[in-house]
This record gives C-alpha cells, sequence and structure tokens, in this order.
C-alpha cells in the first residue's frame, strides 16, 4: 500500500471513532433525560396526591399477606407440624413474609408521617418538633385539625400532660394559618391511613408472636414473643438470625435517639430490641451493657437450636435464661472480705544456699577476719588507741593492747582447715631452714651436773644423723619380713 492508501485508512477510523462518540452522546442524553424524570417524579410523588405516594395497601401482596395473617388468627393450631423442614413450613413461610412486611409498614409510615408533616406545617410547624412519634403525630394533627383555640381539643390519653401543657402554650404564638379544605381533607385521610397501618402492623406482630412459641421455642423463652419476632422480622427470618453474630444480634432495631440536648451520660446505647427484654430492664443500670452482650450470645445460641428443631419444647432456652438470671446475680454480689494475713513465722521459712567453690571463695573474702574482730572488741578499763589520738578518729579496740606495739595480728583465717600434707611440707621447710647453723654456735654446753658437756646441735633439733637415725634409735622397733 502507498503512503496515499494509509492515510486515507486513517481518516476513515477517525471517522468511525467519531460516529461512536456521537452514539455514546446520544446515550448519555437519554440518561440525563431519565434522570430528569425521575427527579420530576419524586418533586411530583411530594406534595400532589397521597396515592402516588403510599401504594403499599393497594399492593396485592399486602393484601394477600394480610388476608393470610387474618385467617391464622381466626383458628388456633398446635404449632408447625411434625417432619417437616423448617423452610418447608408453610406457617414459617408466612412469618418471614410478615416480618418482611412489617419492615415495608414501618417504611410506609414514614412516608405517610412526612407526607402530614410538609402538609400541616403551613398550620403549625411547631408540632413535629414538639411530638416526635409518627403515630401520636397523626392522632394529634387528627384531634386539632384547623382549630385554632387548642383549649378546646382535648389531647387526653393522646400525648402526656406536660407535653399537653407545651403544645397548648406553642398555639398561642404559631404562626400558622388555617389549612384550605381540599389540603386539609387530605391531611386527615393521610392520618386516617397512618393509623390503619400501625393497627396492620400490630396485628402482624400479634400473628408472629402467637407462632414464636412453635417455631421459635428457644429463642422465645429468653427474650420473649415480640422481641423474638422483631429480632427475626430485622434479621429476615429465623435461619438468617441464626447466621448472625452475636455482635451484630445486640444491635438489632437500634436507633440513634435525640436527646434534645440532654446528657448522653445515663443513655443506653449500641442497644436495640434487646433493650426491651424483661432481663434487661430489671438489671441495674450500671450492669446493663454486660446484660445486652450476654443476652445476645444466649439468643444466638438458642436461635441456632431452634433453626435445626434440635429442640421443640424449648428446655434449652430455659436452661439458657437461668445461666444468665445467675451470672447477672453472681456480678451483684458484694466482693468477698479481705482476710487479715498474718505474718509468718520468724525464721520458718528455708534460706536458699548454695554450695561449692565459688561460694567458699566470697564467703573468704567478706569473712569477719580476727583483726576486724579485735577492732570491734573492748577491754574493760582499758583505754582504746585511735587513729587521731585522744580518743578522736577511727577507734582500734583491743588492736596493740597486748603490749606489743604492733596492729599486726595473724592473716591466717581461723576457719580455714589445712590440710595434712600441707601441714608436712611446711614442718618439712621449717627443718630445712633451722639446718642452717651461724658460726657462733658451739658444741659446748653448760649443764649443772657435768659443768661443761659435748652436745650434738643437730639432736637438739630432733634431727638424728648416721647411727642415731631412726633405725638404731630406743623407740625403733625390728620388723620381721618374710622370705620370698
Amino acid at each position: 500500500a502507498t503512503l496515499e492508501d494509509s492515510f486515507l485508512a486513517d481518516l476513515d477510523e477517525l471517522s468511525d471513532n467519531e460516529a461512536e462518540l456521537d452514539e455514546n452522546d446520544g446515550d448519555d442524553g437519554k440518561e440525563e433525560e431519565d434522570i430528569d424524570m425521575d427527579m420530576a417524579d419524586l418533586e411530583s410523588l411530594n406534595y400532589d396526591d397521597l396515592d402516588t405516594v403510599s401504594k403499599l395497601q393497594k399492593s396485592q401482596r399486602y393484601i394477600d399477606i394480610m388476608q393470610k395473617v387474618e385467617e391464622a388468627l381466626g383458628k388456633d393450631s398446635d404449632g408447625a407440624e411434625k417432619g417437616i423442614v423448617l423452610e418447608d413450613d408453610p406457617e414459617y413461610k408466612l412469618i418471614v413474609d410478615c416480618n418482611q412486611l412489617s419492615v415495608d409498614i414501618e417504611n410506609e409510615i414514614a412516608i405517610v408521617h412526612s407526607f402530614i408533616r410538609d402538609k400541616y406545617k403551613l398550620k403549625f410547624q411547631e408540632l413535629e418538633s414538639l411530638v416526635h412519634h409518627p403515630i401520636d403525630y397523626a392522632r394529634v394533627v387528627k384531634k386539632i385539625g384547623n382549630e385554632t383555640d387548642l383549649t378546646l381539643v382535648d389531647l387526653e390519653g393522646l400525648l402526656p400532660s406536660a407535653i399537653i401543657m407545651v403544645v397548648s402554650v406553642t398555639a398561642l404564638t404559631t404562626k400558622g394559618s388555617p389549612l384550605p379544605e381540599d389540603v386539609l381533607q387530605k391531611v386527615l385521610e393521610a392520618c386516617d391511613r397512618a393509623l390503619d397501618l400501625d393497627s396492620a402492623r400490630k396485628k402482624v406482630f400479634d400473628f408472629v408472636e402467637s407462632k414464636m412459641g412453635s417455631i421459635a421455642p428457644n429463642l422465645s423463652a429468653i427474650v420473649g414473643s415480640a422481641v423474638a419476632a422483631k429480632l427475626m422480622g430485622t434479621a429476615g427470618g429465623l435461619s438468617a438470625l441464626a447466621k448472625m453474630p452475636a455482635c451484630n444480634v445486640q444491635v438489632l432495631g437500634h436507633k440513634r435517639k435525640n436527646l434534645a440536648g440532654f446528657s448522653s451520660a445515663t443513655s443506653q446505647t449500641r442497644v436495640g430490641y434487646l433493650e426491651q427484654t424483661e432481663i434487661f430492664q430489671s438489671t441495674p443500670p450500671g450492669l446493663r451493657a454486660r446484660a445486652s452482650r450476654l443476652v445476645a450470645a444466649k439468643s444466638t445460641l438458642a436461635a441456632r437450636v431452634d433453626a435445626t428443631r434440635g429442640d421443640p419444647l424449648g428446655k434449652n432456652g430455659k436452661a439458657l435464661r437461668e445461666e444468665i438470671r445467675k451470672k447477672i446475680e453472681k456480678w451483684q454480689e458484694p466482693p468477698p472480705a479481705r482476710q487479715p494475713k498474718p505474718l509468718p513465722v520468724p525464721d520458718s521459712e528455708p534460706k536458699k544456699r548454695r554450695g561449692g567453690r565459688r561460694l567458699r571463695k566470697m564467703k573468704e573474702r567478706y569473712a569477719v577476719t580476727d583483726m576486724r574482730k579485735l577492732a570491734n572488741r573492748m577491754a574493760f578499763g582499758t583505754p582504746e588507741e585511735s587513729s587521731l589520738g585522744d580518743g578522736l578518729g577511727e577507734g582500734y579496740g583491743m588492736l596493740g593492747q597486748a603490749g606489743s606495739n604492733r596492729l599486726r595480728v595473724s592473716s591466717v583465717p581461723s576457719k580455714l582447715k589445712i590440710n595434712a600434707k600441707v601441714a608436712k611440707k611446711l614442718k618439712e621447710r621449717q627443718y630445712a631452714g633451722g639446718a642452717t647453723t651461724s658460726g657462733l654456735t658451739s658444741s659446748l654446753a653448760f649443764t649443772p651436773v657435768q659443768g661443761i658437756e659435748l652436745c650434738n646441735p643437730q639432736q637438739a633439733l630432733g634431727l638424728g644423723s648416721g647411727t642415731q637415725s631412726t633405725y638404731f634409735s630406743e623407740s625403733g622397733t625390728f620388723s620381721k619380713l618374710k622370705k620370698i
């Protein structure tokens, strides 16, 4: 191919890439249009019509499940059929569906509450900050309506007396105006729908609680039927709850509380539905965190037993509940009194002693010598000498008291035992050194008997030589030798 052909091929490729980019731009434009349509739908769903916001009650799934629940509540059943796997049990399937439906109902109530709040804030804007619960808010809005004077509205039974007083005082200073008739009608209809959803949720919970004794007897024995139903509903079934770790079971249903500026020192954090159990409520506040962890751990074990149908009578659950109760009682016991510890008997313990050459050398090195003993001793009635004289300085004790005018004493330790061989060698050295006589020595000796006598100077030292050896000595004896 020539150079012109290669250039033309490159131009064709560039044109194809531009076409693909145009197509992609067209797709992006469609996506942007879809996003704009979704945002427009959301904006239209916020304020226009309640039916476009709340669609759960008109769904076929809601109608079928509520019908089955009403039929199951109408007839009494002994529990799950024996020999059927838990996942294949129709009652268990209905319970799982009810748990999922209860979550959807709560979400739907939140949507309806938002609708009521947005519409009614034109009339009484401060009410949403005074009444936080969606159902209580719907009941109060339905009760007040377009009434401007709240002294004519009886709110007893709907709210506590303190909140009723605050609402009445706040209504006098509100800047809201009465709602138009069509808007008020939509608000009242939304309130009725919220109350209907709340009653349906209660009905579903009643059904699930009635079946908890047969579906999860061990879990119900620990936390109760109501809490067991809520745990199963939030976890997505008994099998999902059994596979969940205890730390996650502890926070199921946890919601961040709005303390409105109050102290959070006494508020329990990281506690969900387990806060509603009888064990948690009867535990002192200081031990509730530990109790919630313990209950979560034992609830997980009980859910695993129930998931495998290991104990349909609930004996394991009762045993676990009793174990929890004993542990909490043990935590509340006062610590044992501190017993007085008697002093040990003096010198009763055996001292650590070790022997060997190194220890002997160390003892000899640090032993108290005779010189030190004399320095530490004082004679009665005799003044001691001192280093500076006249009793000044370091005293010498009994050193130099014998009249030798010396401070030197024998440096040989008294405890050292000299071997017989060493003593013999010392004697031989002394004898060898004494054999050398000076030139002034004489063999003449003056005795009172004979006057002048001749004597052997070596005999005085005990050394015999020649015929005066041990062989011819008077103390020597003869030995008899055997002939060979």
